[in-house]
């Protein structure tokens, strides 16, 4: 733990690929639309790096198909639709970061998640896991998603604190951007969904942790406020 940092009054995460391990259920919808078009399914690993790119990035890696291409938006609605079906049948908080929520949670501080995923999966998906995160801003919450600092803000907001209180974790070069633009912390983990030529440890981040298990250890046990 750095000593240059404050204890943080509030934890905020990311959801895929940082809190929650996503990308089954991600790589079954991607796999999906594959089939529809008569092709085989990809490597799970394969998928697994272009999770946290969303389901645009998932289409041009299913089918090659690029955003401007006409039948990409098609082809995008078919694979959340299959991802909507069923958000929350494979994917797992990444252990043991329950237990650190649990501790968290005991001790009387906040929590919460800011995603740039949808509210129509992220909320059901977070319902699913029993999750109870003091707020939870989703894409589609505000006009302006991350690396766009605002979500950060509203959610230190709606959690009754600044920013600064607050420490943001996240698996993507965004989340960084994003809590360092809204002045919060900026915790980076490398076990999420990160490219094999992207290094973690060069995003702009306060604190680095490679697995989930150092994360949880730094910041569990954590004390009740006085």
């Amino acid at each position: 733990m750095s000593r240059d940092l404050p204890p943080p009054e509030a934890l905020l995460f990311d959801l895929d690929g940082t809190l929650v391990d996503t990308a089954p259920d991600l790589a079954r919808a991607t796999n999906a639309l594959r089939a529809h078009h008569g092709l085989t399914p990809l490597p799970y690993p394969m998928i697994r790096a272009q999770v946290s790119n969303g389901g645009s990035a998932l289409v041009t890696l299913a089918l090659g198909l690029e955003r401007d291409h006409h039948d990409h938006d098609d082809a995008r609605s078919f694979l959340l639709s299959a991802y909507g079906e069923a958000v929350a049948v494979e994917s797992r908080v990444f252990p043991p970061l329950d237990r650190l929520l649990d501790d968290w949670h005991g001790s009387g501080r906040p929590w919460g998640i800011v995603t740039n995923k949808p509210r129509a999966y992220a909320a059901p998906l977070v319902e699913a896991l029993g999750l109870t995160p003091g707020v939870l801003l989703c894409a589609d919450d505000l006009p302006v998603k991350k690396p766009d600092p605002a979500p950060l803000f509203e959610a230190a907001r709606r959690l009754g604190l600044v920013a600064a209180d607050c420490w943001y974790v996240g698996d993507h070069l965004r989340d960084m951007q994003a809590a360092r633009a809204a002045g919060m912390p900026a915790i980076a983990v490398g076990y999420g969904y990160i490219a094999e030529e992207d290094d973690f440890r060069h995003w702009p981040a306060d604190l680095w942790f490679e697995t989930a298990e150092a994360l949880t250890h730094a910041l569990s046990p954590v004390h009740p406020k006085r």
